[in-house]
Parts: structure tokens; C-alpha cells; sequence
């Protein structure tokens, strides 16, 4: 079997260059895995890949079945200059694009939300995107709609986040994602318990692989996210909430994982971000007790960064408003390297962490807006990113 290559027509930094060979040990394990092939190429994604640069390698093999694609040429560059080994898929890909041959995100979401056939599909009433304009141009919101059913996540509803979150992947105006609920005193009441009593054994399986892949999506969006909690964030709620970089909470939110109480666990993340978020012991109290923490103990622990108080004009969603437009003043490529240098930093020693944390410095040293950024300091007056 050939061992695959891993394209890099111009020159990249010296500890990008370092995190080559896990990447590739990771592919050619696919390869093993999924059987033999000609000559390949394939682009890759870092922001995919969770904790592959100091061991797990295997066990993250998975989530590469859908994020190859064979016979592909090299990958366009990130930052339109000489680097082109990248963390992260390009701000924006046409269909003929290479880069538009890949899947952004482990695609695990397609075999059972794809069940139903593109005619039989509900017109997308559960959630829909929102570009900002005027004051707060460069966010988008997405909008969690399911009155009926207090925002709980079924098919329909998953189906269309994910849609929501790969759109925003590919798309380069927006600088900041807002999440929220148009549902009063609810965020989300987690997984769709009706629907989840009416599938099979495999179904439900392969329905919670989706729900991870669709959080994990999330967590992976290169554009800063935002939840906007004004009610209750319940199990897959509150995972979700937990999927994004920073929380917002209004007077009357409430957080809560009571799956161990139905006989499960939080499977979408939560076991795992919680205690990362809070702390070991206290993520456990919550998932073992499955008690309510209202908004004031959540700034407390740490499961919020953000509050409105009691009497406050502006709710969650207004507050989330102006975090996001602060946020978004920021150049949005420096904005994508932060989150990718946190998010892969964490996950790898220290002495791992500083590789990548220098890889994505350098990716922005040959860019318009870092020049923007110096001329702007020098001449007294407020930056204007183009995101080049």
C-alpha cells in the first residue's frame, strides 16, 4: 500500500512542519483500516484532530472517514500567501475548489439524518441563521426554534444545526456566531425524549454518534460561538451550551444534566467538557445529583462567563449581542489562530502546546491584517480587517 503524502508546494514554519508526521501516521492508519488505494492526496484539518499530537492516535481514526477525499490536489492556502500548510479549511470554498471536495467535520451525522429523503424532508422551520447588519454586521445568530417541543433536539432539529454549523465553516463575513433560543424560558430541553422511545437500539446509537458529531462541530467552528442562555439548559441543552467558547446567562437560566436519572449519562460531550469547564469534582456532584444550578451559582463555577441581573432591561441575547460585537472588532484570521492555538494547546503537553501555538502565530505574519493592524497603531485610528 503507498503511504500517503501530505502536500506543502511552499514553505510552512518549522513546528508546523513538526506536526506532520502524527498527522500522517493518523491517515495511514485509515488506510490500513479502509483498504488499499493508488496514488493519494489529501488535504488536512487540524481543528479535526483532538489530542493526536501526543498519543490516541488510533482512536481518532474514525473521525477521518469522511474527512479525506482521494485524488485530490494540494489544498489552497488559508491566508493567501506562501504558507500552505494551514489549521484551518480555508475562510471560503467554491464548488470547484479542492477544497470543497472535503468534508469540513467528521461526517457522522449523515447516516441516520439522512434517512429521510431530500423530497421528504420538513421544510427547515426548527432552525435558521441570521446575518447581522448595521452595528452589529460580521454575526450571524443562529436561532433555536421548536416552540412546541421547548426546543428539544430531534432529527429535524440536529439535522439543521448541523447544516447551520457547516455553512458558517465555508462562508468569510461572519466574525462572531451568537446561539440562541426564539422559544420563551427555554434554551433547550435537551434530546427529544418522544422520538428517542420510538427508534431502535441502533437508531438511538447511531442518533447520540450524530448529536456528539454535531457538538463536536461546534466546539470545532473556527468563528468565536456564543450561547445566549435565557431559560433552562437541560442534558443535550446544556451540552450544547457547552460546546460553545463562552456562556451568557440571563436571571432566569438554569443548567442541569439529569441523564443518569433516566439511566444514561450525558453523551454528547458532557462527561467530558464539564469537568474540563468547572473542575473534576464539581462536574461530577452535577452529573451524579442532576440538580438544577440557577445563573448566579453557574457565573460562580464557571459553567457561565457572562450575566445579566435581576431587573436588567437586556437579556442574555442583548448582552451575548455586545460580547460578540466587541469580539468581532478583533482581525477575524488573528480570531480563528487564537481559538485553534487554545484548542489544540489544551489538549497536548505544554511543550506541544508552544509548537502549536507558534505554528498559528506564523500563519499570520504574512497577512494584510497584521500590516492593517500596525498602520492602524501608528496613525492613531481604528483598524479595518478584511480578513486577508
Amino acid at each position: 500500500m503507498p503511504l500517503i503524502t501530505l502536500n506543502a508546494t511552499c514553505r510552512y514554519s518549522k513546528a508546523a512542519s513538526s506536526l506532520l508526521n502524527p498527522v500522517a501516521v493518523v491517515i495511514n492508519r485509515f488506510l490500513q483500516l479502509h483498504g488499499d488505494n493508488d496514488q493519494l492526496h489529501a488535504y488536512v484539518d487540524l481543528a479535526k484532530i483532538h489530542g493526536t499530537v501526543s498519543g490516541g492516535l488510533q482512536s481518532y481514526c474514525s473521525h477521518w472517514a469522511s474527512a479525506l477525499s482521494l485524488r485530490l490536489q494540494p489544498r489552497a492556502t488559508l491566508l493567501h500567501n506562501t504558507h500552505s500548510f494551514t489549521f484551518t479549511r480555508p475562510l471560503s470554498s467554491s464548488p470547484t475548489s479542492p477544497a470543497a471536495n472535503v468534508t469540513s467535520t467528521p461526517d457522522i451525522t449523515n447516516n441516520l439524518l439522512s434517512q429521510e429523503s431530500e423530497t421528504a424532508r420538513t421544510p427547515s422551520l426548527h432552525v435558521n441563521v441570521e446575518p447581522l447588519s448595521g452595528s452589529h454586521e460580521g454575526i450571524s445568530v443562529i436561532n433555536l426554534s421548536r416552540p412546541d417541543a421547548r426546543n428539544a433536539i430531534g432529527r429535524q432539529l440536529l439535522r439543521e444545526l448541523s447544516e447551520a454549523l457547516s455553512n458558517l465553516r465555508q462562508e468569510r463575513t461572519t466574525r462572531c456566531v451568537v446561539l440562541r433560543s426564539t422559544v420563551k424560558g427555554v434554551f433547550s430541553a435537551g434530546a427529544d425524549l418522544k422520538e428517542r422511545a420510538a427508534m431502535t437500539l441502533s437508531e438511538a446509537k447511531e442518533f447520540v454518534r450524530s448529536l456528539r458529531g454535531t457538538f463536536m462541530a461546534c466546539q470545532a467552528l473556527p468563528i468565536p460561538t456564543i450561547a445566549a442562555i435565557d431559560g433552562f439548559a437541560l442534558g443535550g441543552g446544556a451540552e450544547l451550551a457547552l460546546a460553545c467558547d463562552l456562556r451568557v446567562v440571563g436571571p432566569e437560566a438554569v443548567f442541569a444534566f439529569p441523564e443518569t436519572q433516566l439511566g444514561i449519562i450525558p453523551g454528547a460531550g458532557g462527561t467530558q467538557r464539564l469537568p474540563r469547564l468547572i473542575g473534576l469534582s464539581r462536574a461530577k456532584e452535577l452529573i451524579f445529583t442532576c440538580r438544577r444550578v440557577g445563573a448566579a451559582e453557574a457565573l460562580e463555577l464557571g459553567l457561565a462567563d457572562h450575566g445579566v441581573g435581576d431587573g436588567a432591561e437586556a437579556g442574555a441575547y442583548e448582552a451575548a449581542l455586545q460580547l460578540a460585537q466587541s469580539i468581532s472588532r478583533s482581525a477575524p484570521l488573528a480570531l480563528r489562530m487564537a481559538k485553534e492555538a487554545v484548542n489544540q494547546g489544551l489538549n497536548v503537553d505544554l511543550n506541544s502546546g508552544m509548537k502549536v501555538e507558534e505554528a498559528c502565530y506564523s500563519q499570520l505574519l504574512c497577512t494584510k491584517d497584521r500590516l492593517e493592524g500596525l498602520k492602524a497603531f501608528a496613525e492613531k485610528r481604528s483598524p479595518v480587517y478584511t480578513g486577508e
